[in-house]
């Protein structure tokens, strides 16, 4: 039975580790539904977020292949109610629809979106939410013009009590240096080996 599961992976900031790590989910044949990457909590710690639709076997071996990256940290999947979750979208609207017409305002507000920007020929408002609610959003602006449209991958923290980060903090106290936790990686598969 396929899921939606949401990939947590926490890496060194090395060039190229993106694309090792999307290759991993091309050879498995999955689609990546969103992903994001941004520096983490820790210093010098970077945290993507992937989306992906598959089995639960399927996502066990994806995450033990994407841990054998050396510069992958440690990586955990969730299922979608073990984690709290948004995402932001844009949308770039003819000012032409504003003139006279109060119905895009109520729109705006009955969404909870606000206008982030007003220039010369259009506007752009910003919505949070669920992926549900912000293309909702964007169906309703339709009518009035919508030049451009953007939403960002999914942002995701964990429900659990327990600190993923905990885990990464002990990692970089034991470690002084990126190559003690390279280093630390290699003895641990030569262990498991």
């Amino acid at each position: 039975m396929e899921n939606q599961y949401t990939v947590t992976i926490f890496t060194e900031n090395k060039i190229g580790l993106l694309n090792r790590i999307t290759i991993i989910f091309t050879r498995r044949h999955l689609n990546i539904d969103s992903i994001t990457a941004s520096e983490s909590e820790v210093p010098g710690i970077y945290r993507y977020t992937i989306v992906v639709q598959t089995s639960l076997e399927q996502i066990k071996k994806v995450v033990a292949q994407i841990e054998k990256l050396v510069e992958v940290i440690k990586a955990f999947y969730f299922l979608e109610e073990e984690v709290i979750h948004q995402e932001m979208a844009l949308y770039k609207v003819s000012t032409k629809s504003l003139s006279n017409n109060t119905e895009i305002e109520k729109i705006i507000r009955e969404n909870n979106a606000r206008v982030l920007s007003i220039e010369d020929g259009y506007f752009v408002i910003e919505k949070t939410g669920y992926k549900r609610e912000t293309q909702d959003l964007f169906n309703k602006l339709e009518p009035f013009g919508v030049l451009q449209f953007a939403r960002s991958g999914r942002v995701a923290v964990t429900r659990q009590r327990k600190e993923l980060t905990n885990y990464l903090k002990d990692l970089v106290k034991a470690s002084e240096s990126s190559d003690k936790i390279r280093n630390w990686k290699l003895n641990q598969a030569g262990q498991l080996n």
